[in-house]
């Protein structure tokens, strides 16, 4: 009996404002953005909509009753919270009539199943369970700042005193949440993936060749090469396989990693990484890249293959980790990490790159995916360049904060979309998704071909902070090939779906979200290492090869797509 006392008293304390404003911000969570969502992630985002309606409903009430604005008669209060009612339940019953449908217009443009005819209802379920937990820390946070108000009353004035009682409270439980719980969150990640990295797996024994890293000959040494390290060492094509593929002679592309173990700071790491190379003869190959991976230490197969097959064999790529974590953790706790090692990879090999005879040194290139992207970009400054410029880039999925791709889609041509923009003549930089680029294949090029490939439905490139308050650009008509016809524009609950996205960005089909395909990866490398010894047919053949083993791999492989971070 106390128990339902108990309950129907926390019903009735209820704010009906903060219950429709939620009930709004809840409908509104229900419209599709990039990314197909399953009953748990859009009960949880629904719910923590309504959350954050009904907080600003509440706020408003506090508000206007704190700065004592006159009030309405009860009766035309009671009306007006009627009809409201009434309204934000018929919008939320016609939301969840169609939020199977929404859903469902996302992933028929990715070719997935659709959803099960329960999709509405354990939305319900999973987000009216998110909303109670939230609001239940939402009163505990209440409760800490009322007793600090009325502590601090003693000395000031009441009303000074409530303010200085909500404020305490926040940096309390900032500084609690903050100091506490992701420091200690992040020492207990960092400490189970470097053991999870450290993991031998034995079906990737050690390399005996001594022209191969890990090798007894290397330098590098194969249980210091790390778990992503040991992979890309062990995985991609040898001679024999481009031939078959090519129809012509072919090397076996030299890969050289160094794992974290590989040294005592990045500048250790990147020296041995340099020498590494050099032992191999990287440096007599016709292309040379300079890869930055993932948080994980992860490269994606799909690009690096795809390159090594394109020019028979005759490519030399080198990397080097600089984190256990995968790129949204990096991005969050470990930015200058990520930057720092790529830079002195960079200035390791681009500065014994530029003692070499020009006549016979490889063509030197830039590559990244996502995390790897933007700490790509900042490895190499264009006017320590100027007088040697590196031969091009190829970045994919570069994430929203790269400082060299917000200035450039900033800055775009009138008229190009945001998701595939073009910026001036093309002579520097173009933009690539599924269907290739705007500009035409024949249109020259720079000194420097630097290349973006992107999908318009990877919320990782597309999120914006500023998407809480004003529409995005990429929104606007046309909109890309993989972007749903259903999506629509809410103030603070698009920013959240887009935040949510980011998450969950890998767990689409490959060739949209942040799973980038082989086929598309085929068509950037031929704008960026300016390839012509194929022909149309067998290029179609290795696009159609290389996409057959990407997905059979990646179907197989759970492993792969948990280190494809973001």
């Amino acid at each position: 009996m106390n128990l339902a006392r108990f309950i129907r008293r926390q019903l009735l304390s209820l704010s009906g404002v903060g219950l429709m404003l939620g009930a709004l911000f809840f409908a509104a969570a229900l419209t599709p953005t990039l990314i197909p969502r399953s009953y748990l992630t859009q009960g949880v985002l629904a719910g923590g909509c309504f959350a954050i309606g009904y907080f600003a409903g509440v706020l408003w009430r506090r508000l206007w009753h704190y700065l004592e604005l006159p009030e309405p008669s009860a009766r035309a209060r009671s009306i007006a919270n009627a009809l409201a009612a009434v309204g934000c339940l018929l919008v939320v019953i016609v939301f969840l009539w169609r939020a199977a449908e929404w859903q469902n217009s996302i992933r028929a443009v990715m070719k997935m199943a659709p959803v099960e005819t329960a999709h509405p209802l354990k939305v319900c379920v999973i987000a009216l369970v998110s909303f109670v937990v939230l609001l239940v820390l939402g009163r505990l946070f209440a409760l800490l700042a009322r007793f600090l108000a009325t502590h601090t009353r003693r000395v000031i004035p009441r009303k000074l005193a409530n303010v200085i009682g909500v404020l305490a409270a926040g940096l309390l439980l900032w500084s609690i949440a903050s100091n506490v719980l992701i420091n200690t969150a992040f020492r207990a990640l960092d400490s189970s993936f470097r053991e999870l990295d450290a993991l031998h797996e034995p079906e990737r024994p050690q390399p005996t060749a001594a022209d191969r890293t890990g090798s007894p000959a290397s330098l590098v040494k194969w249980n210091e090469l790390g778990r992503t390290g040991r992979r890309f060492i062990a995985s991609g094509p040898n001679a024999t396989e481009i031939s078959a593929v090519s129809g012509r002679p072919a090397q076996d592309p030299v890969r050289v990693y160094v794992g974290l173990a590989g040294g005592a700071t990045a500048q250790a790491r990147a020296r041995l990484a340099l020498e590494e190379l050099k032992r191999q003869r990287g440096f007599d190959r016709k292309i040379l890249i300079v890869v930055t991976p993932t948080g994980t230490g992860w490269i994606d197969p799909a690009a690096m293959d795809t390159v090594e097959y394109l020019h028979h064999g005759d490519v030399a790529s080198v990397a080097m980790q600089y984190s256990y974590l995968n790129s949204p953790m990096s991005l969050l706790f470990q930015p200058e990490y990520g930057a720092e090692a790529a830079r002195a990879l960079f200035a390791e090999i681009y500065g014994y790159w530029t003692t070499l005879p020009r006549d016979r040194r490889p063509k030197l290139y830039l590559h990244g995916l996502s995390l790897g992207a933007m700490n790509s970009e900042k490895s190499a400054e264009l006017f320590e360049m100027i007088g040697d410029p590196i031969a091009g880039a190829l970045w994919s999925g570069a994430p929203f904060e790269s400082r060299l791709w917000r200035s450039i889609t900033a800055n775009r041509n009138p008229g190009s979309p945001a998701w595939l923009p073009e910026f001036r003549d093309n002579r520097f930089v173009r933009f690539m998704n599924q269907n290739g680029s705007t500009v035409p294949a024949d249109a020259p090029w720079g000194p420097m071909r630097v290349v973006y490939l992107q999908y318009a439905s990877d919320a990782i490139t597309f999120f914006a902070y500023r998407d809480a308050y004003q529409a995005p650009a990429w929104m606007s008509a046309p909109r890309g090939p993989d972007v749903s016809p259903e999506l629509r524009w809410y103030p603070i609950v698009t920013m959240l779906q887009l935040a949510l996205d980011m998450a969950v960005a890998t767990n689409t089909p490959m060739g949209f979200g942040h799973v980038y395909a082989p086929e598309h990866y085929v068509d950037a490398w031929i704008a960026v290492t300016d390839v012509h010894d194929w022909s149309a047919e067998a290029l179609a053949q290795l696009k159609e090869q290389l996409a057959a083993k990407a997905r059979t791999t990646g179907a197989s492989n759970i492993d792969d797509d948990s280190d494809r971070g973001g």
